[in-house]
């Protein structure tokens, strides 16, 4: 399959994970808090999150929220290119950020699609698979 630049339009690939909170990694359970986005063909990688506190507080009363949004807001951050992660590409940026982790905030398995418009497809996953 060819890359489809922005500048000829159409659809172009893209990858996204969706970002978990896990408050008790022990337990398992998550709750989607974040979705991150990269397309190579458009030179796009970024990340959404939304924390739902009712959700992760059924998961774990002593969860500690701002913990977790400081864990995404790191991630949110290093997909812009903002400290270290800035000498690094976006591709590399996106296999760091969806590697395997033991932390309160997790992705989970990456997914492809195609898109015209990937910072509106952002949007559209983060409000149907995480709002």
């Amino acid at each position: 399959m060819a890359a489809v630049t922005a500048a000829e339009g159409g659809l172009a690939l893209f990858e996204y994970a969706l970002l978990r909170a896990v408050p008790r990694v022990e337990r398992g359970e998550v709750v989607n808090v974040g979705v991150v986005l990269y397309s190579q063909d458009r030179a796009f990688l970024r990340a959404l999150a939304h924390v739902d506190e009712v959700r992760l507080r059924a998961l774990d009363a002593a969860v500690d929220i701002e913990g977790v949004r400081e864990a995404l807001d790191a991630v949110c951050r290093a997909c812009e290119g903002d400290g270290p992660a800035g000498t690094t590409s976006q591709g590399q940026r996106f296999r760091w950020v969806t590697a395997p982790r033991s932390t309160v905030v997790q992705a989970g398995p990456v997914h492809v699609g195609l898109s015209s418009d990937p910072d509106a497809d952002l949007t559209r996953l983060l409000n149907v698979l995480v709002r």
